[in-house]
């Protein structure tokens, strides 16, 4: 069974979803750990209500970068986790971080991307004027918010939305595309070919999600 470590910084409302999807069979995965760099983070409260492992690492007790991240890696490989996933982790990983989970380390992020990289994409949309926009998981790679794509999920921006509607309607669909992503994994379908990510078996040319979701 695939085993998991995620990475948070606030809510954790993705990973309430990853929880869910677990608790409904929907996928075939535990959470062996969740990180957090933010003692106060509310996921924390999450994983103690469904009793699962949380450790928090602070960047501050560490003298550079480079100490806090073999921390964050050495409890990962402790737990045996195959998959990491940045479901709200407001850090930029390095090289080195990457180097010890090639190709398995996938984040959320909400927009299409390339487009409104970086923080407050759903500010920058309705700024830009955009008329859709929506969510995207990728692999994580030494760019922000940029790396590979495996899915993406289409929202329209209304004439009237503010960032927090907008944020809302983009999140309905990030707690369906992260969690299904997790289940392609665990059936060991996603392959990455350099830029281009494909998920065996699965159906392309839908809309608003493409590749189309089978579980959530």
């Amino acid at each position: 069974m695939l085993r998991i470590g995620v990475l948070v910084s606030g809510r954790g409302s993705n990973l309430q979803a990853i929880i869910d999807g677990i608790d409904a069979g929907k996928i075939s995965a535990d959470i062996g750990v969740v990180i957090s760099d933010n003692p106060k983070a509310y996921a924390l409260e999450r994983c103690r209500r469904h009793r699962i492992k949380s450790k928090v690492i602070l960047r501050e007790d560490f003298p550079n970068r480079r100490g806090f991240e073999e921390e964050i890696v050495r409890v990962l490989k402790e737990e045996g986790v195959d998959l990491v996933v940045l479901a709200g982790f407001m850090r930029i990983l390095s090289p080195f971080f990457l180097s010890h989970f090639p190709d398995r380390v996938i984040n959320i992020h909400p927009s299409l991307i390339p487009a409104f990289q970086g923080l407050s994409a759903q500010r920058k949309a309705v700024e830009f004027g955009s008329k859709i926009t929506g969510c995207s998981v990728h692999i994580v790679d030494e760019s922000v918010d940029g790396g590979p794509v495996i899915v993406q999920a289409a929202v329209p921006v209304l004439p009237d939305d503010t960032e927090e509607t907008l944020s809302e309607r983009i999140l309905r669909f990030e707690h369906r595309i992260l969690p299904q992503t997790v289940q392609w994994f665990a059936e060991g379908r996603v392959k990455v070919e350099g830029r281009r990510v494909f998920v065996e078996g699965a159906r392309y040319g839908t809309l608003p999600v493409n590749p189309d979701l089978e579980k959530f």
